[in-house]
């Protein structure tokens, strides 16, 4: 999308008459999140600026900026676990993404489990985005990003929430480099090790045209988003 309004945060892109992560906030309060941790960088100062504190949304936000130099997905993790803002057991969103599940079932799941982390998936069956997850009921048995030719039993795709513990960043990210959570995730599928909890209704996202579309005739259709709108 950064070529359709490249000076823009992606979260502050508009959807429905409003920045989407207005939209992200609300639906994290309406799930009992009280305390959200921004990772930020590209346009960062676009969502502080329109956040502050996170009063407005009934919550507490804190921020950590990468500024220019981005170090991906999972070193960005570890960038927020060095500033000391992370609790033993987080949820990770997308920054692009709308979901709709309950948070409560999800962390309860995840306590339950032995595993260090967990991925919310999705049935799929390979419509809309290519499935990237094999998933057997407990867990992820497979992820493979960006897979050209999944294979029969992979029909799931990954919903866009995790669940970590602090010490799975501690042990295999190294601090202040460059990495990829995608890869520590599919190690952790093919040792075994990836937890899974199946959401029942899709997920939007708004990482292309198509996607930003689909959300917003989604959130048009709702009684609320009328009202919530912003000029």
């Amino acid at each position: 999308m950064r070529s359709t309004v490249p000076d823009t945060a992606k979260s502050m892109i508009r959807v429905a008459g409003r920045p989407f992560i207005a939209w992200q906030l609300e639906w994290l309060r309406a799930n009992g999140v009280g305390d959200v941790v921004l990772s930020i960088g590209y346009r960062g100062e676009q969502i502080r600026s329109y956040v502050h504190d996170g009063q407005q949304f009934g919550l507490r936000v804190r921020y950590v900026d990468e500024g220019d130099r981005l170090l991906g997905t999972a070193g960005a993790l570890r960038f927020v676990l060095d500033a000391r803002v992370l609790d033993d057991r987080f949820f990770v969103l997308y920054g692009d993404s709308y979901l709709d599940v309950a948070l409560t079932k999800v962390w309860s799941h995840f306590g339950r489990q032995k595993c260090e982390a967990l991925m919310t998936v999705y049935r799929n069956n390979n419509e809309g985005e290519v499935s990237n997850v094999v998933f057997d009921g407990t867990l992820v048995t497979r992820y493979a990003k960006n897979c050209s030719q999944p294979p029969n039993d992979m029909i799931f795709v990954d919903y866009g929430l995790l669940v970590l513990r602090r010490a799975l960043i501690e042990e295999h990210v190294a601090p202040d480099a460059e990495a990829d959570l995608s890869k520590l995730l599919e190690t952790l599928s093919a040792n075994g090790k990836l937890a899974g909890y199946e959401a029942n209704l899709r997920f939007f996202e708004i990482g292309s045209p198509q996607g930003l579309d689909e959300l917003e005739r989604e959130l048009r259709s709702r009684p609320s988003s009328a009202e919530r709108s912003e000029s």
